[in-house]
């Protein structure tokens, strides 16, 4: 199949809007750390599973990206809002570059952030100096043309910030500094980075089951940052799958949710790895990728 020249390309210097945003959040989240209260930490754990568990990981990953289950359209859209908060792009930017990181896992100059072309590189410098999920408008209709049907996910998409920015003027009129920097700006931060994680770290370090043509690994620290979203080796064997988690020492939180939504009638078509998969042996792998 052909590809674009370029999908993701390295620029000659950072990425000025991007850079000013992640510098501008990683401010206000040390600026928290002088503003503790047991009312902010509550709001920063809650808000940190609603938009990364809810929202990105079964929301923007496992729904929108790969289908693994089916919904009703209305709690697709509150999941997708869910994940507006996480501020990590509309659903339609997000799920293009996780299906350009599937498709052409690894492949340096297509694949979004393989760490074969760096460790920074696949953690943040994707975002910082690249094209990170800023494509094309024949880009996003080729790797999302379902959610560019749907009017809601575009209107959705392109107002992807305003989740976040009216939920952080209630937290602060409402509730003041505190709960504000602490549910917005270290939350925001703190997640940021998880998500990096299964990009970089799950991709350098951990054990494999399956012997695919990635560097995937199971890694069980990133997997409990983000849900249950660190087993990759795991979902890059079975994409599709709902359950990434396959062990039963697999803690997968995400998987939980969908089981739960299943049990309340909510989710239904749910797919999963064929069960001779889960008796497969872990081994864990040296690092074999260039570091910068």
């Amino acid at each position: 199949m052909q590809v674009e020249p370029i999908i993701n390309e390295r620029k000659s210097g950072i990425h000025r809007v991007n850079a000013t945003f992640i510098s501008f959040f990683h401010v206000g989240a040390v600026a928290a750390l002088f503003f503790p209260s047991w009312q902010g930490i509550v709001a920063a754990v809650f808000l940190y599973w609603l938009a990364g568990s809810l929202g990105i990981g079964m929301g923007y990953h496992r729904l929108l990206t790969h289908r693994g289950f089916k919904t009703p359209k209305w709690l697709e859209y509150i999941l997708t809002v869910c994940g507006m908060l996480a501020l990590q792009d509309g659903a339609i930017n997000w799920v293009a570059t996780h299906r350009i990181h599937h498709q052409h896992t690894e492949v340096p100059g297509v694949d979004p952030h393989t760490p074969r072309e760096g460790k920074w590189w696949s953690h943040a410098g994707w975002i910082l100096t690249g094209t990170a999920q800023q494509h094309s408008e024949s880009v996003l209709r080729r790797y999302a043309p379902d959610l560019y049907k749907d009017r809601v996910h575009v209107f959705l998409n392109r107002f992807y910030y305003m989740p976040l920015v009216i939920l952080g003027l209630i937290l602060l009129f409402a509730f003041g500094w505190s709960v504000f920097l602490w549910g917005v700006f270290f939350r925001v931060t703190l997640a940021l980075h998880a998500t990096w994680l299964v990009n970089s770290a799950t991709h350098l370090w951990g054990s494999r089951r399956f012997a695919t043509d990635d560097d995937s690994r199971n890694n069980w620290w990133v997997a409990l940052l983000t849900f249950g979203e660190g087993w990759h080796n795991n979902h890059h064997a079975y994409p599709a799958a709902a359950r990434h988690g396959l062990a039963w020492y697999e803690i997968d939180l995400n998987w939980w949710g969908i089981r739960l939504l299943q049990l309340l009638g909510l989710a239904k078509s749910i797919k999963l790895a064929p069960l001779n998969a889960i008796s497969a042996p872990q081994q864990f792998v040296p690092t074999a990728t260039k570091s910068e």
